[in-house]
């Protein structure tokens, strides 16, 4: 028991504490009226359990859908084992979870004063989203493949697809502040976040993708390019909330 009690908390504290670290930092890009904690935590929350808990019900629900037409996918483009997974990667995946995580920042709009909120507040769903599909992979990884496998997979998680999560959630969280402040169509944010997430997930799978014609070299391309995505990713974030911010609070300032 003790050990299972052990295992939980490396395995939850692994998953978790990088998301929330993030946060931190993506909270402090912001210098003029910074968001409450209690208020972020909650959209973490949210992302964390409720976006997760409706990804995967209509995620399973669409490839459903998806696979009743597999085999017509398969005459156009050949039999390829790996198809199903990769269009539940790249198509079905970011249009499901990027609504489902956009649904907890819709929920805190009336606490949107400031364009900047909308990224930060997406960012937060993000990471709770992030946190618990981490804790989900690694917990498996754990189990199965031991501390050394465990270890790296955190590693390259919490590099790549916890940022990933922040800086797609936070392009849809954009489009939510500007639909809530400016009445703006934020459509076009979403599938904005929802190509670079199926972007992301493309490169993730290069390797398996590319194996036979490449060897490993096809994975190490592939996780320098989701590296890259998302490191890009969220540093354009950032920069786009210290940019709004110092507008906002040089307005502030003049009046």
């Amino acid at each position: 028991m003790d050990q299972m009690i052990l295992d939980l908390i490396i395995l939850l504290t692994v998953a978790f504490v990088p998301s929330l670290i993030y946060l931190v930092w993506i909270r402090n890009a912001e210098r003029y009226g910074r968001e409450p904690y209690g208020r972020l935590l909650r959209i973490f929350a949210f992302g964390a359990v409720v976006s997760v808990a409706i990804a995967v019900v209509f995620e399973i629900l669409l490839m459903v859908l998806v696979d009743q037409s597999i085999n017509r996918v398969y005459e156009i483009f050949g039999q390829d084992p790996n198809l199903g997974n990769l269009i539940l990667a790249c198509i079905v995946a970011p249009l499901v979870e990027e609504l489902a995580k956009g649904l907890g920042v819709f929920r805190a709009r009336r606490f949107m004063s400031e364009i900047e909120d909308g990224i930060i507040f997406g960012a937060a769903a993000g990471l709770g989203f992030a946190a618990t599909e981490n804790l989900l992979y690694e917990s498996n990884t754990y189990f199965a493949d031991g501390a050394g496998a465990f270890i790296t997979i955190a590693v390259i998680r919490s590099l790549s697809s916890a940022l990933l999560h922040a800086s797609a959630s936070s392009v849809f969280g954009l489009g939510i502040a500007r639909s809530t402040l400016e009445r703006r169509s934020w459509l076009l944010y979403y599938l904005g976040a929802v190509t670079m997430h199926g972007v992301f997930n493309l490169a993730a799978s290069f390797g398996s993708i590319y194996e036979k014609d490449l060897g490993p070299a096809a994975y190490l391309v592939g996780l320098a390019a989701a590296f890259i995505i998302a490191i890009v990713g969220i540093s354009m974030v950032r920069s786009r909330i210290r940019s709004l911010d110092s507008q906002s609070g040089g307005q502030a300032g003049r009046r």
